[in-house]
């Protein structure tokens, strides 16, 4: 457990504290790299149970074995390299204990495979991807645009919203069965076959855009009802108890909050008669789409703030300042909120503060999780 918080306590060292050469960046970066190591080779032993069927595909190609020896080769030559640079040696131990223990299981894999179907599983291999992408693709632009110069990658935090990130990524297969439920129940009971006919016949293009605008305008009234019932208040708090806004802090939502905002906005994809493929590129957008919109990411839009939901519309939502109180709830089209009359986008100004009034929601994501549940207490009022 000391060896654990002296990692940390070295990840978020203060940016002005590690100048390149101190040994830190490589220290880092071979930590990832022998955890992701070790994670891919505990996807090898068991496939069943880790895989998500749907990118296994990827295990079959020979992309995972190679990137498994290019993994753990950076480690090592990483972790050695922060032990020669510097002074604190917690990261370099650390990540070369981990390529080790992560070399030693890859040369043997214990025979616990079945021929049967895959019955239940956790998708691993699904946050492994998720990490490699977005991460990679966020973490230099949030480094060289930020929105905010003084916030760091392992900023406060991180390591809880990283695994709200990986329970998310994890339980997929529920998720998507909680996600696909309402739909079918519509489905079976409403006759779309007219609309579903002229909608299928649309080019790609179209039928993108028509869900992003059909998602998002259900998307719009569900958040809204997050934000105006305090029962479903309590669950939304915890994604707007983040003080840090990056592109691991969307990842942070309750677990009820995600079953019942994705199986709502589901609804129009799902009923009225998309092509898969249109379905497919929808959710690959707004997958990336979440992760852009919370991202420390300083860009200028200008005109086009005006159409697309962008970074500092996002953010103002998540402001704790009076003025960001109550607005900017669409996740793609800023219309909805000028339609009605939640819009806030100030010219050039980002909120000064994010979190929750009242700093009332814990830390910790077992304390979050329960805290929807509890009785809210009551202050007294000071005589």
């Amino acid at each position: 457990m000391r060896i654990l918080k002296k990692v940390i306590t070295q990840l978020e060292t203060p940016r002005e504290e590690r100048p390149l050469g101190s040994g830190w960046l490589s220290g880092t970066l071979a930590l990832l790299a022998s955890i992701a190591g070790l994670l891919i080779v505990l996807l090898r032993w068991f496939p069943e149970t880790f895989s998500y069927p749907e990118i296994a595909f990827i295990q079959d190609s020979g992309v995972v074995t190679a990137f498994l020896r290019f993994t753990l080769l950076a480690g090592y030559a990483l972790s050695l390299l922060s032990l020669i640079l510097s002074a604190r040696k917690s990261l370099g131990w650390t990540a070369l204990a981990v390529s080790v223990i992560a070399s030693l299981m890859a040369t043997t894999q214990p025979q616990v495979g079945s021929d049967g179907p895959q019955v239940f599983y956790f998708g691993l291999d699904y946050f492994i991807i998720n990490v490699l992408i977005v991460g990679f693709l966020f973490v230099p632009l949030e480094r060289f645009f930020p929105a905010r110069a003084e916030q760091t990658v392992f900023r406060d935090e991180w390591q809880e919203d990283m695994f709200y990130y990986l329970v998310s990524s994890m339980l997929v297969q529920v998720l998507g069965f909680i996600t696909l439920a309402p739909s079918n129940y519509v489905n079976a009971q409403v006759e779309l076959d007219g609309v579903r006919a002229y909608i299928v016949a649309l080019p790609f293009f179209v039928q993108v855009v028509i869900i992003m605008m059909a998602t998002d305008f259900v998307q719009y009234w569900v958040h809204r009802a997050f934000h105006t019932f305090p029962v479903l208040w309590r669950f939304h708090a915890i994604h707007h108890s983040t003080k840090k806004m990056d592109w691991l802090a969307g990842a942070r939502m309750h677990f009820i909050e995600i079953a019942v905002l994705r199986s709502l906005t589901a609804v129009p994809m799902f009923t009225l008669g998309f092509r898969p493929e249109a379905i497919q590129g929808y959710l690959l957008i707004v997958y990336f789409y979440s992760s852009f919109i919370h991202a420390n990411i300083g860009w200028k839009f200008g005109f086009i703030e005006r159409f697309f939901v962008t970074p500092r519309f996002h953010h103002w939502h998540h402001g704790s300042d009076r003025a960001a109180i109550d607005i900017n709830y669409a996740s793609h089209f800023p219309i909805y909120d000028w339609l009605f009359g939640t819009h806030h986008l100030p010219e050039h100004e980002w909120p000064e503060n994010y979190g929750v009034v009242g700093d009332t929601v814990p830390k910790g994501y077992w304390r979050q999780f329960v805290y929807p549940f509890l009785k809210e207490k009551k202050v007294e009022p000071a005589e």
